[in-house]
């Protein structure tokens, strides 16, 4: 049964208002946690990992390995959404955001402490791998966390920005992409030897800064509203149950996702070693890459702002059509071998087209599933798309380049897919942005409510 606002909250708007920006800034802080570690890890991975912990192997063959280890984290991630997801909508929001981004920064510190090959041998990398899965599961709680968090919160008053206050999270990719790359770039700085034997480890441990924080700011946040409304009974159907039971909206959310996933870690992560290959020097493509993730600050609010005005499924479609339309030119621009010409490949296919994809993805998500499922059901999405678009593509980039000779043609095929399956997807979904939060999604999965038309049109 949907509840009204207690008069004494209907009363205080203010404290409204105060309360959401600190969520927004919450979900910032745990968004940038999360994409620094992951592209620290992505950053470091390229750079060094194949000789630490993959020694002996064909520096192709090491590479690949480490990007391995990448994905092993993306692996963890769906699993990690389903775990938390059922968590927080059965016991709260807020909790989970805390044990995810414990969890994810301690990871985090610990790879930075982890001995290499040469001290422990194979316990190298397995101990790499364990992390990596740790810090999986946990980044697959965390995304769905703060941003229902966000967007829960704004649907009191906020309703008509959900999508301009859900890019807070969102921020937190190019932000994270920015603190990572900086430090990833000073300390690549150092002598070849001393960055291999100690200044790697250096990105890793100033994690725990961002962890202090951020849960300082998650401690003074408050239960998501929608949820203290809807709390299940103990004995109600588990959340993935009643998810699965009708798993259309969970498939159309990851297709939603997944370009947006490919174009990021193939510009990101995978560009680093790819360019680094091809001639350029580490401190010129980190500064690339740095500056695309500059753009994609602005870019992310002001997407995320005119999908409130357009609806999210324009954005969406604009950006992935610029994505397939940019693969070719973008990695041309990569092959030229000019600094310059690399940075403008990186701002306008990851600072820009990829944003336009990704800006409106936390409110499009949220606004697909009830509130008693939206935890489980969005977070499930969002991480099966990064799965599938983020964590097998340097993987898979890397494989195809080097059987072929080094040329880039793989990876812009690579981008054009991924930019076709979200434009097919999201071309079959119903705008989502009128929908209101506190009642089942129109065409969604709750625990109590479905329709059997899906999210079509």
């Amino acid at each position: 049964m949907q509840m009204s606002p207690s008069p004494s909250a209907a009363g205080q708007p203010s404290d409204g208002n105060r309360q959401l920006r600190r969520v927004a800034l919450s979900g910032l802080l745990g968004t940038a946690v999360e994409f620094y570690d992951f592209l620290v890890y992505g950053t470091v991975a390229a750079l060094v990992f194949g000789d630490l912990f993959f020694p002996g192997a064909d520096p192709a063959v090491g590479t690949i390995a480490a990007f391995g280890t990448f994905a092993a984290g993306y692996v963890a991630r769906p699993l990690g959404g389903i775990v938390f997801g059922h968590f927080g909508d059965r016991i709260g929001r807020k909790s989970m955001m805390l044990l995810t981004m414990a969890l994810m920064g301690c990871g985090s510190f610990l790879i930075g402490v982890l001995p290499t090959y040469d001290t422990i041998g194979v316990w190298a990398p397995v101990l790499l791998v364990a992390l990596r899965v740790v810090q999986g599961l946990a980044i697959g709680g965390e995304w769905g966390g703060a941003t229902l968090m966000v967007v829960e919160h704004a649907e009191r008053g906020h309703s008509a920005r959900r999508g301009l206050w859900s890019s807070a999270t969102q921020l937190g990719a190019p932000l994270g992409s920015v603190l990572s790359t900086g430090v990833v770039t000073l300390v690549s700085s150092l002598p070849d030897d001393d960055f291999r034997t100690w200044g790697w480890r250096v990105p890793f441990l100033l994690s725990i800064l961002l962890l202090a924080v951020g849960l300082f700011v998650r401690l003074k946040v408050a239960e998501s509203p929608l949820f203290e409304q809807v709390k299940p009974e103990p004995a109600a159907r588990p959340p993935i149950v009643a998810v699965l039971r009708r798993p259309v909206p969970v498939l159309r959310a990851a297709g939603a996702g997944i370009g947006a996933f490919t174009a990021q870690s193939l510009l990101a992560s995978f560009m680093i070693s790819y360019a680094v290959d091809h001639g350029y020097s580490r401190p010129q493509v980190l500064t690339a890459v740095t500056a695309a993730s500059c753009v994609a600050l602005l870019a992310l609010p002001a997407a995320s702002a005119l999908s409130d005005r357009v609806g999210r499924r324009p954005v969406v479609l604009a950006g992935a059509i610029a994505s397939a339309a940019l693969a070719f030119p973008v990695l041309a621009l990569v092959d030229s071998g000019s600094p310059g010409l690399l940075i403008l490949a990186l701002v306008l296919g990851h600072g820009l087209a990829q944003s336009t994809m990704y800006a409106p993805l936390g409110a499009l998500l949220t606004e697909m599933f009830g509130t008693e499922v939206r935890y489980t059901g969005a977070s499930l999405g969002y991480q099966s798309a990064t799965l599938i678009g983020a964590g097998f593509s340097p993987l898979i980039a890397s494989s195809l380049v080097a059987s072929g000779g080094g040329g880039s043609t793989p990876v812009s095929l690579l981008l054009c897919c991924g930019a076709a399956i979200t434009a097919l997807t999201v071309w079959q979904l119903r705008e989502t942005r009128t929908n209101t939060l506190g009642a089942p999604a129109p065409g969604t999965t709750t625990t109590s409510t479905s329709s059997p038309e899906g999210t079509l049109r």
